[in-house]
């Protein structure tokens, strides 16, 4: 695979950070109703490097991934949110069912993911470790998911409802 080229805002972005010696972090996912699981997750993963850049699933890659009836928030939506926190430094979107040819191109010092992901399973991992990288997973939170809640709005639940 040969990494996709990254928009021109975030390669200068990467290039200033590493000039100043930061250590850039990436994770993934499709952060489809984002609520404090993930909020807590993007805090965790940031504090092991210096800036944290997140990769976000298409909406085309949600709906292969997860089923027609999802993403239930724009893609655009999506980054915009992101962007937003205060943990993470860069948002983009990629459109493959896997990240591996965006992470190429940022080409991060730590490559995270949830604690659903065994270190040996988590997509990018042999490239990052192949200049030295490190490969980690952070514990995800109990209850907290976007699955869980699109189930209890679904079953018309609110939450304080049991």
């Amino acid at each position: 695979m040969t990494a996709v080229p990254l928009p021109a805002h975030a390669t200068r972005a990467l290039e200033a950070w590493r000039d100043a010696g930061q250590r850039v972090v990436f994770t993934n996912g499709v952060f489809d109703l984002l609520h404090r699981g993930h909020v807590e997750y993007l805090e965790e993963a940031r504090a092991l490097g210096d800036r944290l850049v997140v990769g976000v699933n298409s909406d085309a890659s949600v709906r292969r991934l997860k089923g027609a009836e999802r993403p239930l928030v724009p893609e655009a939506e999506r980054v915009e949110l992101l962007g937003a926190l205060a943990a993470v430094d860069l948002a983009l979107v990629f459109t493959d069912d896997t990240p591996l040819d965006l992470i190429e191109a940022v080409r991060p010092d730590v490559l995270v993911k949830g604690g659903d992901w065994a270190v040996d399973q988590i997509v990018g991992r042999a490239f990052v470790e192949s200049y030295g990288g490190r490969v980690l997973n952070v514990p995800l939170r109990e209850g907290l998911s976007t699955t869980a809640l699109v189930e209890r709005v679904r079953a018309g639940r609110g939450a304080l409802d049991p």
